[in-house]
């Protein structure tokens, strides 16, 4: 639940919607309705990460709707793998 608050207050502290901290990458997260988190650019290297990253490519290619990356799984299973990963 911590991950969820974390992702949360990146969203909700950011004062331009466009600007994402050195470090981090803006991903947008959904089946329908897409919503944005910041995550470290370390979880990209991540296996169960880039099983995500694999699935975006094959639904989507290299163009994304949202003009940034998108994952296509819900935020119930992207918030539990990033509050994994965050315990590595």
């Amino acid at each position: 639940m911590a991950i969820r608050q974390m992702l949360r207050r990146s969203l909700s502290s950011e004062k331009r919607p466009n600007e994402v901290p050195k470090g981090h990458v803006a991903v947008y997260v959904g089946q329908n309705e897409k919503k944005r988190f910041v995550i470290p650019l370390s979880y990209l290297n991540h296996p169960l990460f880039q099983e995500l990253l694999f699935r975006a490519e094959e639904e989507f290619g290299f163009h994304h709707p949202m003009g940034g990356l998108t994952i296509p799984c819900s935020e119930d299973v992207f918030v539990d793998l990033t509050s994994r990963l965050s315990r590595t």
